[in-house]
């Protein structure tokens, strides 16, 4: 409960004005341990846009907004990251993770610190939930919770 419960809070951030996001994305721990933090306790969802006000990236923000719930189940960290905003170090980690600087792109990084799914265009929160619904650790969680 207290996992799902700092889940919540971490995704706010992400979901507010593209102004407050790129300020939070700026002033955070760089990328890289933020996603090493998360090995083995959270799955992270990076949306890399241009800039803050990338219209993919706002239909993306859009789609997630009322799944909070099934994102909070399944231990889903989400960050915003608009290119522009970014320190170099960050920048650099993306790349390494298949980001670019001029184009929008989902990466969904599993448990295990994995990229398990690369996106280029908004994708639905079914199709996501797909994706990690059919993974062993989310299937042994789900085992779990029953």
């Amino acid at each position: 409960m207290l996992i799902r419960l700092s889940v919540l809070l971490l995704m706010a951030a992400p979901l507010l004005p593209a102004a407050t996001t790129q300020a939070q994305t700026t002033s955070a721990a760089s990328l890289a341990r933020t996603v090493k933090a998360a090995h083995w306790r959270q799955r992270v969802l990076l949306i890399c846009a241009p800039t803050a006000t990338d219209a993919q990236l706002l239909k993306q923000r859009a789609l997630l907004q009322p799944a909070r719930a099934g994102l909070a189940e399944r231990d889903l960290l989400v960050r915003e990251l608009p290119w522009a905003s970014l320190p170099a170090a960050d920048q650099r980690y993306l790349r390494q993770l298949g980001g670019s600087p001029d184009s929008f792109r989902v990466l969904l990084i599993g448990k295990d610190g994995g990229v398990k799914r690369r996106d280029t265009e908004p994708v639905a929160p079914a199709a996501l939930f797909a994706t990690i619904d059919g993974m062993p650790m989310r299937r042994q969680e789900m085992k779990r919770a029953e």
